[in-house]
């Protein structure tokens, strides 16, 4: 049975770098594994609204039509020893209910366990927000995580990568080791999660450590699509200004949906 929880989560924070900074990467050696490179398939499903709007019914018919058969196809990647888990928010209702429902499925196949003690305690709104946007509003997460044990990070679609990222930060923190990540959708330019040394030695050279003043991450610890992103400005002022033209953005798209503002503008 899928869990039911009773407690809202707590909105993001203005300062984008206040709870930490995230020092550790997606390991490299991390065996990255889609099913899709696109959401097409997952949005032309009946079951996809409901589902990403927490129906958990919604979300099992959605993974047995789609993924199932994918994830099988797959079982050789990962051992029984793995823990699935999915960043799921500690909310009541309306939280996509596709990751975690991803994630049981993937603990059925491979044999292996699941783990729904691990929570995203911020909302982020990252559903429609643009890759600043999403550099700007940084997932925090709670709950024990077993030492040294492998780590499967499973979602329904990544991007910009800087959910798992934020969530492999968390487990290789708190002693985990992230071994794998699952997902149904990688939408990346780049499909690895891994930025190549080029442009880790450019973004070096060129900020230094003012990206842990700006956003809170250590350059080592961007995902591929991140660098990529970032090693498109020249200077660290320019980002400074996208991010805080980001932030009246988030705030403008998120007053218009009723949800109070997060920046104060």
């Amino acid at each position: 049975m899928c869990p039911q929880f009773t407690e809202f989560i707590i909105v993001s924070r203005q300062d984008t770098a206040a709870w930490g900074v995230r020092r550790f990467p997606i390991p490299p050696s991390a065996l990255a594994v889609w099913l899709f490179d696109v959401d097409e398939a997952l949005k032309v499903h009946p079951a996809y609204a409901k589902a990403k709007a927490g129906d958990w019914q919604s979300a099992l018919t959605l993974v047995s039509d789609v993924a199932v058969v994918g994830i099988h196809a797959q079982r050789d990647k990962f051992g029984s020893d793995c823990i699935f888990v999915a960043p799921f928010a500690r909310e009541a209702s309306g939280d996509n209910a596709i990751p975690q429902v991803f994630a049981e499925a993937c603990g059925m196949v491979f044999g292996a366990s699941t783990d729904q003690t691990i929570v995203q305690t911020t909302k982020v709104y990252h559903t429609g927000a643009d890759a600043m946007e999403r550099l700007a509003l940084r997932p925090e997460f709670d709950g024990d995580v077993q030492q040294s044990k492998r780590y499967v990070l499973v979602d329904d679609v990544t991007s910009l990568g800087s959910t798992l990222a934020e969530f492999a930060n968390y487990i290789e923190s708190k002693g985990g080791v992230v071994h794998g990540v699952f997902v149904l959708v990688n939408a990346g330019r780049s499909k690895s999660f891994s930025p190549d040394k080029r442009t880790i030695k450019i973004l070096e050279a060129r900020y230094g450590h003012e990206l842990i003043e700006i956003f809170g991450i250590a350059v080592n610890a961007l995902t591929a699509n991140e660098a990529r992103y970032l090693v498109g400005f020249r200077t660290a002022d320019e980002i400074r200004n996208r991010l805080a033209k980001a932030k009246q953005e988030i705030d403008l798209r998120l007053r218009s949906k009723g949800i109070p503002s997060i920046f104060g503008g």
